[in-house]
């Protein structure tokens, strides 16, 4: 994928299932939300991986281990182990291993993942800023994640101890809709203390690089729902990218993404994993995809034509992004969305 600015999604004339060898699967908002599988996610995983996929799940919730994580996915029928699971906790531990002495204390603000991975790096959890460690980390605690934990975080780092987040994701979707995610803790801590933490997760390096070394892909293809962690991840590490509209990122959302929050492909669900994508050609000033034109008119984008809800998205994303080029797209789409049911 080229890293310059993209200006519509691609099409594929094979299913994207046989054109890439590894799915690297976000888990919330694209696989299950609040614990749920989220429709067609089971039936659609169980044909890629017939035809010879192989799934991997790549989470920046660093709350539960692989262990737990792998049997959830198998209680819901989608057969997984620990080995095809990889998070944030596992990148940040390996990102601490590397700036701090084997052995070392640290102080952990988060769930069960992250202490596992930490001891997997030879590094010692602690829960006290009393208790000497040679570093902080944060990751996503659950929705009772004490107040103290934050202050306990901010005492450590006052003192000078390096801080590390596993992942900022602000939000975390759940079965009750939006929920607020570790970079809403995290920010408290940085308003708290004015410290920056390293972070590892989606959509940094760390986190890129774990999910390669642990899953060996040679043709990764990166699903995800959210624009500023799963598509900015694939962007920058030169993989391409679906978004499935099963979680956070909107319609409008998408229209109005810079380059690095625009997918190679976009399809309602992950049975986008088992069909080609369409071709979106240039018309003149527009852009047609199936039965739909769109072009970017003086204040906003206009859609002609008729066809499936999905089409006219995608040839309302070619207008955009050509539009705006290296920008965001400033130009109103709410007419063109509202005749799409979007």
């Amino acid at each position: 994928m080229s890293r310059g600015a993209r200006t519509r999604p691609e099409g594929s004339e094979q299913a994207l299932s046989e054109a890439y060898d590894t799915a690297l699967l976000d888990l919330d908002g694209v696989v299950y939300a609040g614990g749920a599988a989220i429709d067609h996610a089971v039936d659609a995983l169980a044909a890629a991986r017939a035809g010879g996929m192989r799934l991997a799940y790549v989470t920046n919730n660093a709350l539960r281990p692989p262990d737990a994580v792998a049997a959830h996915l198998t209680e819901l029928g989608i057969p997984a182990e620990p080995s095809d699971v990889v998070t944030s906790a596992q990148a940040v531990a390996r990102l601490i291993a590397g700036q701090v002495p084997e052995g070392s204390r640290v102080l952990v603000i988060g769930g069960e993942g992250l202490r596992i991975a930490l001891r997997e790096r030879g590094l010692e959890p602690v829960e006290s800023a009393d208790d000497d460690p040679a570093a902080v980390v944060q990751g996503y605690g659950g929705p009772e994640l004490p107040w103290g934990r934050l202050a306990e975080a901010c005492y450590a780092i006052a003192r000078g101890v390096p801080w590390f987040a596993s992942n900022t994701d602000l939000t975390i979707p759940s079965a009750r809709g939006i929920a607020p995610g570790n970079g809403a803790a995290v920010e408290v801590v940085r308003i708290a203390t004015g410290a920056e933490p390293q972070v590892a997760g989606k959509p940094l390096p760390s986190m890129h690089r774990e999910t390669i070394l642990r899953t060996g892909a040679r043709r990764p293809l990166v699903v995800g729902d959210r624009l500023d962690t799963d598509i900015e991840g694939a962007f920058n590490g030169e993989v391409d990218s679906l978004l499935v509209l099963t979680g956070v990122t909107d319609a409008a959302q998408l229209l109005a993404a810079p380059p690095q929050h625009r997918p190679t492909y976009v399809d309602a669900d992950l049975r986008g994993l088992l069909t080609g994508q369409p071709e979106i050609t240039r018309t003149g000033d527009g852009f047609r995809c199936g039965g739909w034109t769109a072009t970017a008119g003086v204040a906003q984008l206009e859609l002609t034509g008729d066809g499936t809800a999905l089409d006219g998205l995608r040839a309302l994303c070619a207008a955009a992004w050509t539009s705006g080029g290296e920008q965001p797209c400033r130009l109103s789409a709410d007419k063109a969305l509202a005749r799409l049911g979007l």
